[in-house]
């Protein structure tokens, strides 16, 4: 990890990274001023401005002991103390869990920022519109086995969209059927429904010999796509599998 050994080199990895478990365990007596000093002492120190910024951004409680903060309030803890001493490696997992959405929003520029700088961030989310508004690579993982590894724009090309088109007229649903990347085709009078996976072209062409009133193309979103993946690798490995 960052070209050094996981086991022989494991306390220089860490000053470089900055780590979001889970289920985040805090010294529950401490306060968030008292815990984050001490983290900070671990370091070696930390940047008292950029500290002093990230805990504005979160709006995170200082002064009360943390056992007696909220869920949202803990999360606001652990994310400023993965953050705080700039690493150039962040792995979070499930890292807005508990926060409200104007900090998730936060949250996501925190990371545009980081990144911008070169850090880089593996983020672990249940929330599939999280990731490929953060993202620029995804995993999918279906029991231990990665499904996939794709950029995002690459998977957005291979998903399978949703098209609509209203025609002016009657027209035949085999011959467009039978075009490449189109299926489940249903005519409702003068409109037509379809999925289509790929390139567009053959189904705008074939459209175009019939005068169009309306076209749409539903974008394709992350959360049908990991259904997608998920169905992919049930049929492949079979009830026994699991």
């Amino acid at each position: 990890m960052l070209g050094l050994d996981s086991r022989r080199e494991a306390v220089a990895i860490k000053r470089r990274v900055g780590y979001v478990p889970g289920d985040p365990a805090l010294y529950e007596r401490l306060t968030a001023t008292q815990f984050l000093d001490w983290l900070g002492r671990m370091h070696g120190g930390v940047d008292a401005r950029w500290l002093e910024e990230l805990v504005e951004r979160f709006d995170v409680e200082l002064g009360r002991p943390i056992r007696t903060l909220s869920r949202g309030n803990r999360q606001k803890i652990t994310l400023v103390q993965a953050f705080m001493h700039r690493p150039e490696l962040l792995i979070l997992d499930e890292p807005t869990a508990g926060l409200d959405p104007l900090l998730q929003h936060e949250f996501g520029q925190l990371v545009h920022e980081v990144t911008a700088d070169g850090a880089t961030v593996f983020l672990s989310s249940h929330l599939l519109d999280e990731v490929q508004h953060l993202c620029d690579r995804v995993a999918i993982v279906r029991e231990g086995r990665l499904v996939t590894v794709e950029d995002v724009a690459t998977l957005r090309e291979r998903a399978v969209r949703e098209v609509t088109i209203r025609f002016d007229e009657v027209v035949d649903a085999a011959e467009f059927g039978a075009l490449p990347g189109v299926s489940n085709v249903e005519l409702e009078g003068f409109t037509l429904h379809c999925h289509l996976a790929g390139s567009a072209d053959a189904l705008v062409k074939q459209a175009a010999r019939h005068r169009v009133v309306d076209f749409t193309s539903a974008p394709p979103d992350l959360d049908d796509m990991f259904l997608r993946f998920y169905q992919t690798w049930e049929v492949g490995h079979g009830a026994a599998g699991r």
